[in-house]
């Protein structure tokens, strides 16, 4: 069995934490046993890795989206979605790329990769081949046992159990109910959906040619933009007529606001500053300027380069309309190669752009090879040492170095140790789309470069 992790969400409600491409489940905000920082991919990572399953484990996420991924994770199976849609089209893409590349009728699960669970979640999620195969259903569910009557989830309606079978036939599905709805599905054994689906790759293809969608991976990839914007539940779920669902009952949060994740973090501070008398309040800082709470009580303050949160835990559940308007271009983002901040980005009066960034890259790492054809780069090596290829040449950079870089110039950087950086652009496109790569690899990088630049 294959299991495929769905990496998506914008990331409003944890603003400004989380942005179009840093969304909820890269923020490193939980501590592991060891006390270190990690993401929610990485804990989920770690706890696949107990399970020794990460074989048969691939990430479906945007493009925009790998190189956080390849950071935190390292070299894993990405299944890159051509643009960011719903859970339908990113399911049947990673369905007809696993299909692609195993040539059998894989059995496939599917699951979020930003849920607040333990790893017997995990160890379900592998066993789910088994009610699947034996009940001879076209899907097979994880459904969580509610822990109350809920608004937030939607449900599984479920028939009585009439035999020691460990799963339950679905009925129905109701979608977010209000409470005293949601008070009478508890009360009759209806579970909560979680997100996760287990079916035979076979399953799901021939729906997608019923339904005169593309059934190859390469023809999905081509037609993406035109598959529907349709959640799986909707699409396939919903028009289904045999369906089975395993209840779990071990912990299991969404923890898409910061209500909900406030519990799970083991420190009241992080970053830096201080907080003093501050009751049932959080605070996380992330810029270089300290953030000092004085006499907080059920508060969440949340500062970062995107912007800064000062909310009652009560109100902050409920955000995302309210930073719509500062959505745009995210100003920290993790890349495969380090990290980037921006510390200014301003617009002259002909029109001309100009961005600030703080740049890290990791000992190790470097960026890819490519060019720019709108806009020139000035660097000013402030820390470590590193090596450029420029048009062909290489150059050693340490401390104090400034380099520019002209539109049209192939380049990349390679940190030997760890390497910080400021980096101003200045162009009429300052966007990712003005970005032409050649290479990704340093190895291949160094095949096309020799001689010695000179700055």
């Amino acid at each position: 069995m294959k299991l495929v992790l769905l990496s998506g969400g914008s990331g409003k409600r944890l603003w400004p934490l989380s942005n179009d491409v840093r969304s909820k489940q890269f923020l490193r905000v939980l501590q592991n046993e060891q006390g270190d920082m990690v993401s929610m991919l990485e804990r989920v990572w770690s706890q696949l890795t107990d399970l020794d399953a990460l074989e048969d484990v691939y990430v479906c996420a945007s493009h925009a989206q790998t190189d956080i991924i390849y950071s935190q994770l390292g070299d894993v199976s990405v299944i890159v979605e051509p643009q960011r849609m719903d859970t339908f089209p990113a399911i049947a893409l990673a369905t007809l790329y696993l299909a692609q590349e195993t040539l059998v009728d894989e059995v496939v699960a599917v699951a979020p990769v930003d849920q607040y669970v333990d790893k017997s979640f995990f160890q379900a999620i592998l066993e789910l081949q088994r009610p699947l195969v034996d009940s001879g259903a076209d899907l097979a569910l994880l459904g969580v046992r509610p822990l109350c009557p809920s608004s937030q989830f939607g449900y599984i309606r479920v028939e009585r159990p009439d035999s020691q079978a460990p799963y339950r036939r679905v009925v129905s599905f109701t979608e977010k109910p209000d409470r005293d709805r949601a008070a009478r599905l508890v009360a009759e054994g209806a579970l909560w959906n979680c997100g996760v689906f287990c079916f035979r790759s076979s399953y799901l293809i021939n729906l997608l040619r019923e339904r005169g969608y593309p059934s190859t991976y390469r023809d999905m990839v081509e037609q993406f933009d035109r598959m529907p914007k349709r959640s799986f539940d909707y699409e396939v779920l919903e028009s289904s007529r045999s369906i089975v669902v395993t209840p779990y009952d071990g912990a299991w949060k969404d923890m898409g606001t910061w209500p909900v994740l406030a519990p799970e973090l083991r420190n009241d501070f992080i970053g830096y500053g201080v907080s003093e008398r501050c009751e049932e309040s959080h605070v996380i800082n992330e810029l270089n300027i300290p953030v000092v709470a004085a006499g907080l009580r059920n508060t969440i303050v949340v500062a970062s380069p995107d912007g800064i949160l000062v909310a009652d835990k009560e109100h902050a559940g409920d955000i995302k309309g309210l930073v719509a308007p500062f959505a745009g271009r995210p100003m920290f983002e993790e890349r495969r190669w380090g990290s980037y901040r921006v510390l200014d980005r301003c617009a002259l009066a002909d029109g001309t752009e100009v961005l600030t960034r703080h740049n890290t890259l990791r000992s190790g790492a470097n960026m890819s090879y490519h060019q720019h054809l709108f806009r020139e780069e000035v660097w000013t090596v402030i820390r470590g040492r590193g090596l450029l290829a420029l048009d062909g040449g290489l150059a050693m950079v340490t401390a104090g170095d400034v380099i520019r870089i002209r539109p049209g110039q192939w380049h990349a950087f390679l940190a030997e140790e760890d390497l910080v950086a400021i980096e101003v652009q200045r162009g009429s496109d300052l966007s990712e789309a003005d970005c032409i790569r050649r290479f990704q690899e340093w190895d291949d990088i160094l095949e096309c470069c020799c001689g010695v630049v000179e700055r």
